[in-house]
């Protein structure tokens, strides 16, 4: 797509938004999604001909360098201008059509700092130190927030106080990553007022996973900037020398994500898995939340991806109302391949059985479609919950082997 501005000035809008650290978006059909600097949040419809496809222009408030092409009114200006030349690019796409690259922030090396915050629920700084210290030993250093060892109620410290902390961070230029505390509960009641303009000039690694899938979808959906769902600090083994492998092994993956390292795992031969090789980027995290998020402007676009999800604790037809949403709102009918990971289910109450597995319930949405199923991949509320780079390419195999899934 392109604009002919009022100065005579052809400009590539892919281009322009990734230079200055913004994600192009084409979608949807007839939609334009379009980051506008210095603005508040909100939406602005213009139909200024009626030959013209409606456009919805999503304000942002983040704010860009001041070496910006245009300012505000001469962007509006242009957007008008341009929209009176019929003989441009029309505006449909499909799916097929947009390649969306992410942006991956700079790999660590030895001397790094990583920040520790915790802007869900609550954890005492003993909790955490066995991963500082763990972190520590891989030669990195360790800035604990103000929220560690902070309470109120169920979470780390009022909503004032870890959305404070988690900005900080996200503003901090000495930090190279963010590592979350924990779970629980409590993103989604500050992701909205997080600021994310520094950041996207110079992102960082943001680790964690369940609630922590908030930020890993909005980060996805409004700036295409990779993160890793991965272990939490309250996941790390308290003794080192006693820990279980499976333990070591997925504490470990954390530190080959961080530094950059190809990453693979596998997933045994399962009855219910589909065949097929698939490549693409990767998203995902905890059903609920991304079920939770849809319709948000953190609601997660999976058209032409590789989407993982699990969860815990849930009842069986919750599972299933879920993933009824997914196939409703669309996202599973274009994917280029599904990864089922571990799925905790609370036991039916007496009388109120389901009748269905995960299993079940997992393809009868998916019937129709025809890319790639693993099952029981090792993801999720579980000891076997490797590190996974949201937004980068992968390669998925599936085949009577079991599933095979690497980083490219």
């Amino acid at each position: 797509m392109y604009l002919v501005c009022l100065f005579k000035k052809t400009i590539n809008l892919k281009t322009f938004y990734s230079d200055h650290g913004y994600l192009y978006n084409s979608h949807y059909t007839n939609l334009l999604q379009i980051n506008l600097f210095g603005l508040k949040k909100g939406f602005m419809d213009i139909n200024p001909f009626s030959f013209i496809p409606s456009f919805k222009v999503i304000y942002s408030r983040l704010q860009y360098h001041t070496s910006v092409l245009m300012n505000r009114k001469n962007f509006l200006s242009s957007l008008i201008a341009a929209l009176a030349i019929p003989t441009f690019k029309g505006f449909a796409s499909n799916s097929n059509e947009t390649k969306i690259s992410f942006k991956i922030p700079p790999y660590l090396v030895k001397g790094d700092m990583i920040g520790i915050t915790s802007p869900a629920g609550y954890i005492t700084s003993a909790q955490i130190q066995p991963a500082v210290l763990q972190m520590e030993s891989w030669g990195f250093n360790v800035k604990t927030g103000a929220t560690i060892g902070k309470r109120d109620f169920t979470y780390g410290g009022t909503d004032e106080e870890r959305l404070k902390d988690l900005q900080e961070m996200l503003d901090d230029s000495s930090l190279k990553a963010i590592m979350c505390a924990r779970g629980g509960y409590g993103l989604v009641r500050i992701i909205e007022q997080l600021d994310f303009s520094k950041f996207i000039r110079s992102p960082k690694w943001i680790i964690g996973f369940s609630d922590v899938t908030v930020l890993h979808c909005h980060l996805a959906k409004n700036f295409g900037i990779a993160s890793i769902h991965s272990k939490m600090c309250n996941s790390f083994p308290d003794d080192w020398a006693t820990a279980e492998p499976i333990q070591i092994e997925t504490i470990l993956s954390i530190k080959d994500a961080l530094l950059g390292k190809q990453l693979g795992y596998t997933s045994p031969p399962n009855a219910n898995n589909r065949p097929g090789k698939a490549e693409g980027i990767l998203v995902g995290g905890n059903l609920s939340i991304i079920e939770t998020l849809a319709g948000s402007n953190s609601d997660l676009e999976t058209d032409q991806k590789i989407l993982f999800i699990e969860d815990t604790g849930e009842y069986l037809y919750r599972i299933d109302r879920m993933l009824w949403n997914l196939k409703r709102s669309g996202k599973l009918k274009n994917l280029k391949g599904l990864i089922v990971g571990g799925f905790e289910v609370k036991p039916d109450d007496p009388g109120e059985e389901f009748g269905k597995t995960v299993y079940e319930i997992v393809l009868e949405k998916v019937k129709e479609y025809h890319y790639p199923i693993a099952f029981d991949f090792p993801v999720g509320h579980q000891r076997n919950n490797f590190a996974l780079t949201c937004g980068a390419n992968h390669v998925l195999e599936v085949n009577n082997q079991g599933a095979v899934l690497r980083s490219i």
